[in-house]
């Protein structure tokens, strides 16, 4: 009886310390619950978090990495966007500057200052977040959650020891990580064979640089290092680029330009296996439906295959929450999992693991749990590759259309036509508008040239709204702008263009 008095009374002890430590920290205690409580803290988790608390909601966000933004802000969007930007004005300098007037004796390329420069952008931007979370009084935990009950989450804190938080809500949004090369045999190393994260950081041009997968992913970041002086090749499974939503005609389109700018491609390629030797990697590969094998060599591989859900570790088999074969958990329309308290948005559930579709998801999440309703339109959910030129679409392509047997026009204006592009010199690309044959109801608008990631915003707000062709086209555009390449897309597509 006694040794029982005694292990009640260490529980009793140690429980009010957890609930002392966790009311020096700012945290709920178990007589007091969060309403809301966000595992992950990437651009879905934190953009939901920020909602809950404007909304009046005691809100904490958890968080593993040390750092709010997830993978978008630490080792993706972000740094990868900054080494873009800076690759293309270092290609720029060297091979454009002279036709348009501009001479620059010598330019050399300084990769310490270039990393650097990415870095700066990545941190200035997550400590942003940091002091939003203060703002809106969202309290931010940094450390690894796992469920205890569906109400109950344990941390365990990275800066040692544990706590445990309540919540009435709990959103997951812990997001995806790399995908390991399918069937084994390639072993990342973040060294000669990297994943997109080890590509942010290589220390030297390759001379030589493979990239296995020929999605946005691949595409963007085998770019940055052939404007840097890497000889590419993208080898890519099936027969087109750009991955999935890609319009086959603009995929073909793109294919072309990368081409021009020195980037090789070996498509309908199966790779089968890699193997280091002598400082190199020799990457072996043979056709999709068989046939001939072949050996590339390579200084680096950047294994670009796709990315998978993060579920390890959330103890989710314990309280009931349903995943699917691919390891996604399931949802309804609100957001709602098996367990009735419990919501899941972005990459680790269905849909597109885009940034913005989880920022959404997060905002509309949070709305169904204060107002019980919320909206996100996937049909209006816009794709960009940052290349250049860039890639931008939203809505249906031409080949899902022709599968589902819609009857449909197609309104096309290249950028070689279009004034602003002329005087910039810069006129590779189009835009391509599809709509609805019998109302003229846009449908799907794909582009391929300068700021498409920016003019697609248009097309979005038009798809979103219902608007027709003829309802774009009889918008005023400034003149003269990129975005009137929009507007005449729009006129072919009901009518005619003018400049074309």
């Amino acid at each position: 009886m006694l040794q029982l008095q005694r292990a009640s009374q260490r529980t009793i002890a140690r429980r009010a310390a957890r609930a002392a430590a966790a009311t020096r920290r700012g945290l709920a205690t178990a007589s007091e619950p969060y309403d809301c409580v966000i595992i992950g803290g990437g651009p879905g988790g934190y953009v939901a978090a920020i909602k809950a608390a404007q909304h009046g909601l005691k809100t904490a966000c958890i968080e593993k990495r040390g750092s709010l933004g997830g993978t978008c802000l630490n080792v993706g969007c972000i740094p990868s966007k900054s080494l873009l930007n800076n690759s293309h004005k270092y290609h720029e300098a060297q091979h454009d500057f002279a036709k348009r007037g501009i001479d620059v004796p010598e330019v050399k390329l300084n990769l310490p200052n270039m990393l650097k420069a990415k870095e700066q952008s990545v941190t200035s931007l997550t400590k942003g977040i940091e002091f939003l979370f203060k703002q809106n009084k969202v309290d931010y935990i940094k450390g690894t959650g796992s469920f205890v009950s569906p109400t109950k989450i344990a941390v365990s804190l990275n800066e040692g020891g544990e706590t445990e938080v309540d919540a009435k809500n709990v959103i997951i949004a812990t997001g995806s990580e790399v995908a390991p090369f399918p069937g084994g045999g390639i072993e990342i190393d973040e060294e000669q064979i990297v994943s997109s994260t080890g590509a942010l950081e290589l220390k030297k041009v390759p001379e030589k640089l493979v990239v296995i997968g020929g999605g946005v992913i691949g595409l963007e970041l085998g770019s940055v290092w052939s404007r840097l002086g890497a000889e590419v090749t993208v080898v890519e499974f099936l027969g087109g680029i750009g991955g999935a939503g890609i319009d086959e005609e603009i995929a073909k389109q793109f294919q072309r330009i990368l081409a021009k700018q020195g980037i090789k491609f070996k498509l309908n390629t199966k790779v089968t296996g890699a193997e280091k030797r002598e400082g190199k990697v020799y990457i072996k590969t043979e056709g999709s439906k068989g046939g001939k094998e072949e050996e590339l060599e390579a200084d680096v591989v950047l294994v670009s295959v796709g990315r998978r859900p993060v579920t390890t570790g959330l103890n989710l088999e314990k309280i009931g929450v349903e995943v699917d074969n691919r390891g996604r958990i399931v949802i309804d329309d609100q957001f709602n999992t098996s367990v009735k308290n419990i919501k899941c948005i972005g990459d680790v559930t269905f849909g597109p693991m885009l940034a913005h579709k989880a920022e959404e998801e997060g905002i509309a999440a949070v709305e169904y749990i204060k107002t019980g309703h919320g909206h996100v339109n996937y049909h209006a959910i816009p794709s960009v590759v940052y290349t250049y030129p860039e890639v931008a679409w939203v809505g249906k392509t031409e080949q899902e259309l022709k599968a589902a047997g819609v009857k449909y026009a197609v309104g096309k204006f290249p950028f070689s036509a279009n004034s602003r592009a002329k005087t910039n010199l810069d006129t590779e690309g189009q835009v391509k508008m599809i709509t609805e044959n019998e109302t003229d109801k846009l449908l799907g608008v794909h582009i391929i040239g300068p700021n498409a990631g920016e003019m697609i915003a248009e097309a979005v707000l038009a798809i979103e709204y219902g608007a027709s062709a003829e309802d774009v086209a009889r918008t005023t555009h400034a003149h003269p702008t990129l975005s009137e390449a929009f507007k005449e897309a729009a006129m072919a597509a009901y009518d005619k263009p003018i400049h074309c």
